[in-house]
């Protein structure tokens, strides 16, 4: 009976298996199709619209581009001049030092001859105490203003941004990024191409600057990466913001904003309070705030994305880093989705609760602990001589052929679409990565992503982490 009772238990757990891979088949193959439609959509709607002539208009919003700044000294100078080249007229750039220790705050003085101002803060707007406010003496900077504040972590900058700010919208990026100068062009057009949704944010895809040459703050040539962990994580970018955005996005169901490249209607964004600085995952956390919000009001709305390459971005390019980045990131998930909990299966939220949240919940962040202890359970029964083993190498192998598959398409769609890539070598070198990355890069997410479930679940005491930047090629 015992015996009986363990085969029913072992039956069991294979149709669980074969049945949480099926539908991650057809989930994945609905984001390939709904991103294909959205990205054929969006290149013929824009075949017809000149960005440039928002530059012209004397209707275009206000904008402020916040970005907070914490040991940047290596990059922030390059950094600062790409985002005072933007082609747009009324924007400004503020930058948030949030009580760097290195000489960040110095080389903004010594580059753009700041010097400080008096600035009414907001009495009721909590964050940590703002030291000096400054502006530049040289009127080719006007539109720079540098915040420097005592040390609270990257939503607490923000916030004070958010506050400080008297623009329409705001922009939240990373200072390390680059962003093309027609950005905020393309931006502009999608806050108000709507006529019967409010637009409340908007998001783009994030492009990996490591290698490539950047001259004057501004980008010269697009190189694939020449670090093996570079070049991982570009395919995963790829896969990630062409296929799975773009289709969450075509749906209207997309339920997090990169944090180096969003931009927000600062009304509704100071409506719930900003950035939750208690959380890391404040990227994802700000958009769920706003959706419930105007959920719960009952206005129509939508969050636009952007496939355009608008934004470049320094990626780890050393291990401890690159985990560290992820564990930060597996904890921000299930603390956002703990937080919202009450979302899943709820069809008040529509979509959200009833495709998106869900989606979250299993494959984002259930999927890798199901993994990593799967893995372990595997060899387990190999020891004990009761693995089914023509199941598990056709389960294997079918979902090895499958990633293979929607990795190449990521690929072969993004040269169609925006061509980044032109060599053939390259495009070759990215298809290989695809043949490895299972065996190589994901085992290392998947770890990461334990290790940050780990120390939330059982409250180990971690905090943001850093990222040392290695500073982009210059022309020679």
């Amino acid at each position: 009976m015992d015996s009986e009772l363990f085969g029913i238990v072992l039956e069991y757990i294979n149709f669980v298996f074969f049945m949480f891979t099926m539908i991650l088949f057809i989930m994945f193959s609905a984001m390939a199709y709904f991103s294909t439609r959205n990205s054929i959509h969006y290149r013929n709607k824009n075949s017809f619209t000149d960005v440039s002539k928002i530059m012209a208009s004397p209707l275009a919003p206000t904008i402020t581009i916040i970005a907070p700044a914490y040991n940047e000294g290596l990059t922030i100078v390059e950094n600062i001049r790409s985002l005072l080249s933007l082609q747009y007229v009324n924007y400004d750039v503020m930058v948030v030092n949030d009580g760097s220790k290195d000489d960040t705050l110095q080389k903004l003085k010594d580059a753009y001859d700041l010097v400080k101002i008096d600035v009414e803060m907001d009495p009721d707007w909590k964050s940590k105490p703002v030291k000096a406010i400054y502006r530049s003496n040289n009127r080719a900077f006007s539109k720079l203003t540098v915040v420097d504040k005592m040390n609270g972590g990257k939503s607490d900058a923000l916030n004070t941004g958010i506050s400080l700010s008297t623009s329409k919208y705001v922009g939240c990026i990373d200072v390390d990024c680059l962003l093309q100068p027609d950005a905020l062009l393309h931006v502009v057009k999608s806050f108000f191409q709507r006529s019967q949704k409010r637009v409340i944010a908007v998001g783009g895809v994030i492009r990996v600057a490591n290698s490539c040459i950047i001259d004057g703050g501004q980008l010269e040539e697009i190189r694939l990466p020449t670090n093996w962990l570079a070049r991982f994580q570009l395919l995963e970018y790829t896969r990630s913001f062409i296929l799975g955005r773009m289709a969450w996005g075509r749906i209207d169901s997309l339920l997090i904003i990169s944090g180096a490249f969003g931009f927000f209607e600062r009304e509704i964004a100071l409506a719930v309070d900003g950035y939750d600085t208690k959380t890391v995952g404040e990227d994802m956390e700000i958009i769920f705030k706003m959706r419930r919000y105007m959920h719960e009001r009952k206005e129509p709305y939508t969050i636009e994305y952007i496939p355009d390459p608008l934004c470049w971005t320094e990626v780890p390019e050393d291990l401890k880093i690159l985990v560290n980045q992820r564990d930060r990131w597996a904890r921000g998930n299930l603390e956002t989705l703990f937080k919202h909990k009450d979302m899943l299966f709820n069809s008040k939220f529509g979509r959200l609760g009833l495709l998106s949240y869900p989606y979250w919940f299993f494959y984002e962040w259930l999927s890798p602990l199901l993994e990593f202890f799967g893995f372990f359970t595997v060899i387990m029964f190999a020891y004990l001589g009761i693995l089914n083993w023509k199941f598990f190498i056709s389960i294997s192998l079918a979902i090895y052929l499958f990633s293979i598959m929607i990795s190449f398409y990521a690929i072969l769609w993004d040269v169609y679409s925006y061509n980044q890539y032109k060599k053939t070598k390259d495009i070759l070198i990215l298809m290989g990565l695809a043949l490895l990355e299972p065996f190589i890069f994901h085992p290392i997410v998947v770890y990461a992503a334990v290790r940050g479930n780990y120390k939330k679940l059982f409250k180990v005491k971690s905090g943001w982490g850093s990222q040392v930047r290695k500073g982009f090629a210059k022309a020679s």
